[in-house]
């Protein structure tokens, strides 16, 4: 159900006085940019998202007019994780509500929970719901690793713990997740860079960045390699390098929505404590959206 280029969504912002807003209309506009150029699926409210600083209200917003927008032409997952177990299960039942086709689970960040706390506050959500629950394993953010061994008892115990977005950047951990789950458990890449990687040991696509600037190009990466265009794909994938690491030459979305902002489809607004990039790295950014042709 879950594979090819899924675009982690930017949240656009407008500021009406000194208050900033959620931008309905221009998250409206982005979501069929997005269906129009090939992706495959729409996170919103994950870390490109912004989702730590939405109000609870604002975090609802944004899935229910997500799920309105894309009216099932493809899946919507919700970010719906949290560090308090409680708001995690009381998010996710809201976006199971809402029409969420699943939900985006990050593992509990400051907590630093055990591997068997890991475990309980995973199940507890996958019990307490019916949407199918994709786990977030990004230790770099959140300050803790979800071990292959922890993932692959979800896998084993909550039948709608379907699939993991790894973001830990080690081949070998992801490997041992395919190694140790069922055949059907999917493997999503949670780094744009190693889409090409992960799909060569097994993974069914992205939950991408990069994705926000330059749909179609990642959703055919993803495809080329499904047809057996390795050479293609690999073409692809040297052709984003330049692009996803300047995607990434600040704090993610600080980068993707100041390039959302140069090429005018959305306000480059973002919420402290993020804050606007450094004079030099916009101009390595303007330097490679222009390389890639995405700017004059």
């Amino acid at each position: 159900m879950f594979k090819g280029s899924i675009v982690a969504i930017v949240t656009p912002f407008s500021t009406q006085g000194a208050k900033s807003m959620v931008d309905e209309k221009k998250l409206k506009e982005l979501i069929e940019f997005q269906i129009k150029n090939g992706s495959s699926g729409i996170v919103p409210c994950g870390t490109t998202g912004e989702s730590a600083t939405l109000s609870f209200e604002e975090h609802e917003r944004v899935i229910e007019i997500t799920v309105a927008q894309v009216k099932k032409r493809v899946p919507v997952i919700a970010g719906t994780g949290s560090n308090s177990t409680a708001e995690a299960i009381m998010l996710t039942r809201h976006a199971a509500k809402a029409g969420a086709d699943a939900s985006l689970q990050v593992s509990p960040y400051y907590n630093r929970p055990t591997q068997k706390g890991l475990y309980e506050h995973f199940k507890a959500v996958a019990d307490a719901v019916d949407i199918p629950l994709i786990l977030y394993n990004i230790a770099s953010r959140t300050g803790v690793n979800i071990e292959p061994e922890t993932i692959a008892k979800l896998a084993a115990d909550c039948k709608n713990i379907v699939g993991v977005k790894e973001a830990s950047g080690n081949l070998e951990q992801m490997s041992r997740i395919k190694a140790l789950c069922p055949a059907n458990f999917e493997l999503i890449s949670g780094d744009d860079g190693l889409t090409l990687p992960v799909l060569s040991i097994g993974g069914i696509g992205v939950i991408s960045v990069v994705a926000n600037i330059a749909p179609l190009d990642v959703a055919n990466l993803v495809s080329e390699f499904g047809k057996g265009n390795v050479k293609k794909a690999q073409e692809l994938h040297y052709k984003l390098l330049p692009l996803v690491k300047a995607m990434f030459i600040e704090t993610n979305p600080i980068p993707v929505k100041t390039a959302l902002g140069l090429l005018g489809m959305c306000e480059p607004d973002l919420r402290l404590p993020m804050c606007a990039m450094s004079p030099d790295n916009l101009e390595k950014l303007k330097k490679a959206l222009h390389n890639y042709g995405l700017l004059k």
